[in-house]
């Protein structure tokens, strides 16, 4: 039985990032080595990273004055990271969600907080809209896409100072507008790679402007110097992730990616909207195309845990809530073909059609 992968992270990735990757286990680059034992710096990996470098630059249209670098640690690094190099005397943050709120905690250690705006009260089933961020912060912090609580920034804010942005799980997902940011980073592990790495995309001249000391390895101008070789990096994930980058190139862009994501989005939320045993759980203008959150509806509450085998059954692979939330969650990012988006839905109707 085909399996169809939904889970959030790690998660599905491309056939092509998948069969090169295997292949370049066996044998990378002609080198007759593996992929997992070769140098990092060896002529033919230090390749793999300037290409991936590139490809980032290009596929986001990212303008001079910006270096791209692979780091490990995930998206809980950059939590500290970007205001140990950032935060001088205060900066903005929008509480959206457990990533968010994570993030907050982190830089309260380095400086003044100011929490722009927060919508826990309600469990962050919608993004907040009417905020204000101070002239006089740092940067302001948000994070673009909630895989616990399915909401989306799917726009870059227009705030008077620069934008600090976690966009782990819908990076390359649609264009964004990379002038208005200081750093933008992301843990590969939803949309670009295996587990392991980290990318971060940081304007220059916001560095070297803090006061305080930055250890070497939490110092981003170290990894921009070193071209992400000041220490040994994650290979096999910056591997995987150029056969990815290389994937998106071939199918056109981030722009295409965004039109296939809206259309699989829009028949996962169309069934859920018009079915009668789910509804969705996160506000309607701020639905993510990426991590698409529902529950049974409330007169069928005790259909959930068949539901859930019913899926299985089907071979719907990680549809189950996060378990701070509950109910079920079906992540469709960019590797995600419509197919199995459709096949998710016939399981839903077919549920149905039996309740």
């Amino acid at each position: 039985m085909k399996k169809h992968n939904f889970y959030a992270g790690p998660s599905i990735l491309s056939e092509y990032t998948i069969k090169n990757t295997a292949a370049a286990v066996e044998n990378f680059a002609g080198t007759g080595l593996s992929i997992l034992e070769v140098s990092h710096r060896s002529k033919e990996f230090v390749a793999v990273v300037d290409e991936a470098r590139a490809l980032v630059k290009e596929l986001l249209d990212i303008p001079a004055g910006y270096e791209v670098v692979f780091l490990g640690g995930g998206a809980s690094m950059q939590f500290c990271m970007v205001p140990y190099n950032l935060l001088q005397n205060k900066a903005a943050y929008l509480d959206t969600g457990t990533w968010a709120s994570n993030a907050i905690k982190e830089a309260k250690i380095f400086g003044e907080v100011d929490v722009v705006a927060t919508s826990k009260d309600a469990n962050y089933t919608f993004i907040p809209k009417d905020y204000v961020v101070p002239s006089d912060a740092d940067y302001f912090h948000f994070t673009s896409n909630n895989t616990i609580f399915g909401t989306e920034m799917r726009y870059d804010p227009d705030v008077n100072v620069p934008l600090v942005s976690d966009m782990s799980s819908d990076i390359f997902s649609r264009p964004v507008d990379v002038s208005k940011y200081a750093v933008i980073y992301a843990g590969a592990q939803k949309n670009l790679a295996p587990a392991g790495v980290t990318i971060a995309i940081v304007r220059e001249d916001a560095l070297g402007k803090v006061t305080r000391p930055i250890p070497t390895m939490l110092n981003y101008q170290t990894h921009i110097k070193k071209e992400s070789m000041f220490n040994t990096p994650p290979v096999l994930p910056i591997f995987s992730a150029l056969q990815t980058l290389k994937f998106y190139k071939e199918l056109g862009g981030v722009k295409v990616l965004e039109k296939k994501n809206i259309e699989k989005a829009a028949i996962l939320y169309d069934e859920i909207d018009r079915n009668k045993l789910f509804i969705g759980t996160a506000a309607l203008e701020d639905r993510s195309i990426m991590n698409v959150c529902f529950v049974m509806n409330e007169e069928y509450k005790e259909l959930e845990a068949e539901f859930a085998a019913f899926a299985a059954s089907k071979g719907m692979v990680g549809i189950k809530g996060h378990r701070s939330v509950g109910g079920f969650r079906a992540s469709i990012y960019n590797a995600m073909p419509k197919s199995s988006v459709e096949a998710l839905v016939e399981v839903m109707k077919e549920f149905e059609r039996q309740h």
